[in-house]
């Protein structure tokens, strides 16, 4: 009677094993119109949160799939700096030659994703007295 349960539990997890690998995929195909869906109030892609506009399909293709699109949100520079950044994942993370997509992504990070003055969170502290903390009074 055990060997009958032990096999009729193996069928059942071969059984939802097999269903869940092969049953038909019911997502729709992404088509082009569909690739580049637009956040309309602040014009950025859902997916990355970049700024959609020319050049973002590059930078999608040639960064986010290595890393999260996140690490260039977040970051804020120079195209020189931008420059040395791709230099550096080239020499110490095996990226790959950019080619002609260089110059492309190069651009749109430097117009989307340069140094500004605006803050998201709260300004810097200015005007405050700092102490050494050797100097601190217990």
């Amino acid at each position: 009677m055990k060997l009958y349960k032990i096999q009729a539990f193996g069928f059942l997890a071969v059984s939802l094993f097999l269903g869940a690998a092969f049953r038909p995929d019911s997502r729709p195909v992404p088509t082009q119109n569909t690739f580049v869906a637009i956040d309309t109030v602040k014009g950025l892609d859902p997916t990355t949160g970049f700024v959609v506009a020319e050049g973002i399909e590059l930078t999608r293709a040639h960064c986010t799939g290595c890393h999260s699109s996140t690490l260039i949100t977040q970051y804020r520079a120079t195209r020189e700096v931008w420059l040395e950044k791709i230099r550096w994942m080239q020499q110490k993370q095996n990226l790959w030659d950019l080619g002609e997509a260089e110059p492309k992504i190069l651009d749109y990070l430097a117009k989307y994703y340069a140094p500004t003055d605006a803050y998201e969170h709260r300004q810097p502290l200015k005007n405050v007295d700092w102490y050494k903390l050797s100097e601190a009074k217990n």
